[in-house]
Formats: C-alpha cells, sequence, structure tokens
C-alpha cells in the first residue's frame, strides 16, 4: 500500500502538461502564468514533505531537485525508500524490500515537472482554478494517461510556490503530499541523483537464481 501513494506521489508531482485550457479567466489565466514562471525560474529546490496517503499512512523525508531532469525523494526511517531520477531514469527502491522499480524518465509524468520550461496555463487538463486572497487553488483531470484521476494543486498566491498537492483516484482515493523548509538555488553533491545501475542488474541476476 505504501509503494502505491509512492508512485501516486510521482504522479502527483509530475502532471504538468502543454495543451490548450479553456473558459479561463483573465484573472485565473495570470495566476497560471504567475505560477508557470515561478516553476520555470527554478534550477534547483530542496525542502521537506510530508505525504498522508489513503488509509491514513503518514510518511515524510526530504526532497531535492535539479532541473533539468534529475530529483530526489529520501523519506524518513523507519522507511528505507528512495525515490531517483538522473536525466534518463526513475528509480524506486525499498532497500527493506530489496527491490527497485526503474523506468525511463521520457516515459513517465516526472518529466513535465523536471523540464527546464514549465507550462499549464494553456493545459486542456485543468478543470478549474480557485483564486483567494492567499492561495490559488488548480484542480486538472487526467482521464487517459497513468490511470487518470484529478490532481489538485495548493500554491501561495503572494509567492507562487506550491505548497501542497492532492491526487484522487478512480475510487475516490487521496494522497497528499505537502512541502515546506522549500530552499532554492543550493548545489548539491554529485552523487545525490546517481543510480547504481550495476548494483540493480546483479541483484537482479541473485534473485533469478533463487
Amino acid at each position: 500500500m505504501i509503494r502505491i501513494a509512492h508512485l501516486a506521489g510521482l504522479w502527483m508531482l509530475a502532471v504538468f502538461l502543454a495543451a490548450p485550457a479553456s473558459a479561463l479567466t483573465e484573472t485565473e489565466r495570470v495566476e497560471l502564468s504567475r505560477v508557470s514562471a515561478y516553476l520555470s525560474s527554478i534550477t534547483t529546490m530542496n525542502g521537506e514533505f510530508v505525504q498522508f496517503g489513503p488509509y491514513g499512512d503518514r510518511t515524510q523525508g526530504k526532497f531535492y531537485m535539479a532541473k533539468p531532469g534529475r530529483i530526489r525523494f529520501q523519506y524518513d526511517p523507519p522507511n528505507k525508500i528512495a525515490v531517483i531520477a538522473d536525466g534518463d531514469s526513475v528509480l524506486i527502491e525499498d532497500k527493506k524490500m530489496k527491490t527497485e522499480d526503474i523506468w525511463p524518465l521520457k516515459r513517465t509524468p516526472l518529466k513535465f515537472l523536471l523540464d527546464d520550461q514549465i507550462d499549464f496555463s494553456t493545459s486542456d487538463k485543468v478543470t478549474s482554478v480557485l483564486v483567494d486572497p492567499d492561495l490559488i487553488q488548480v484542480v486538472m483531470v487526467d482521464k487517459s494517461r497513468f490511470g487518470g484521476g484529478k490532481l489538485t494543486l495548493l500554491f501561495d498566491r503572494a509567492s507562487a510556490e506550491l505548497r501542497q498537492w492532492t491526487i484522487t483516484d478512480r475510487q475516490g482515493l487521496d494522497t497528499s503530499v505537502a512541502i515546506y523548509n522549500v530552499e532554492t538555488g543550493n548545489r548539491f553533491r554529485k552523487d545525490m541523483f546517481k543510480i547504481n545501475y550495476s548494483m540493480i542488474r546483479l541483484r537482479r541476476i541473485e534473485q533469478g537464481r533463487n
């Protein structure tokens, strides 16, 4: 169940799809453009996150992002899970279960978040935008890709910074992630986004022998 929540978290973070939007007011379009411009201006970002699963499970940890193409979610103990994108692939590693799931980055929705330029102000996935004095809420629905579902994004209106996202799946189950203590412009060590492909191949060979 926790593994499903981690996979959902990837989808939540990365559904910024570029396509024409419709029925937006001028205020909504302006706010979406502000949010897109802010996200596109970021080259590196790091901070902490708290994830709430659909069955009451709560996980947390730290995240690190370096565009283009690289991100790492490191979950706090007792979870031994890391999600890493190195520019080419995305790995979900569970050291406790001794499992690794890996995909080409270009075949995952995560690539949209990690692009140099992000613009969902013209997305046909946006179904509603709520602008109030403190927050901008953006609801996106995807019926065709990655199992479908509804994505709700919350931004701080003053700064245009992303604060939280929630995905609602086809069964009506929610998984939410809130980020905080966010910093931008930091440098990370060279191995922060490294995927050890040789080790993964070796483990799979050993598992095949057992």
